[in-house]
């Protein structure tokens, strides 16, 4: 009795130590970036421009020159002129990651005008675009440092973003 009540006890604190350790692992930088990018469109959609401002890296610029503080005006100004902003991203692939550098690619569907669920039932299309960016890792955190961004078509989306948009939007 005493040998199978040790037994069990063993098992329970090995199905523990493997649960903890499984759950409690740090995440990987893959991880990390694809939540971030994630985080982003959900506070771009929020209109929450600290959230957003605190990605973008001190030395951020785009493809036209902007810095952190001309593109924190770009954005308010697109808030300003637009209402019911909706942003779903898409996909987003990661090219490449170094130690503390990485670049990617991400798949954006945007649309403004009437509330999100107003959109659905009318079918209303999106704008889609592909950014590329490339992150830097300072003080253990991801941050865009450069980005740049494209119309893209319906044809040219990657499959993964097209399989998620036609499940926005059935009638693709």
């Amino acid at each position: 009795m005493k040998n199978r009540f040790n037994r069990s006890l063993i098992i329970l604190i090995n199905f523990f130590l493997v649960f903890f350790l499984a759950f409690c692992q740090e995440k990987t930088d893959e991880q990390l970036i694809l939540e971030m990018m994630d985080d982003v469109g959900k506070y771009a959609e929020r209109k929450d421009m600290p959230s957003i401002m605190m990605y973008l890296a001190d030395d951020y610029r785009d493809f036209e020159g902007r810095g952190k503080k001309e593109t924190q005006e770009m954005i308010n100004e697109y808030y300003e002129r637009y209402r019911g902003i909706a942003i779903n991203v898409l996909s987003s692939r990661i090219d490449e990651i170094r130690s503390r550098e990485a670049s990617i690619q991400t798949e954006v569907a945007f649309s403004s005008g009437a509330a999100k669920v107003f959109r659905k039932l009318i079918r209303y299309s999106t704008e889609n675009y592909r950014l590329k960016i490339n992150l830097i890792k300072r003080n253990d955190r991801w941050q865009i440092q450069y980005a740049e961004w494209r119309y893209v078509t319906l044809k040219e989306l990657f499959p993964e973003s097209l399989s998620i948009l036609k499940r926005i939007f059935p009638d693709l």
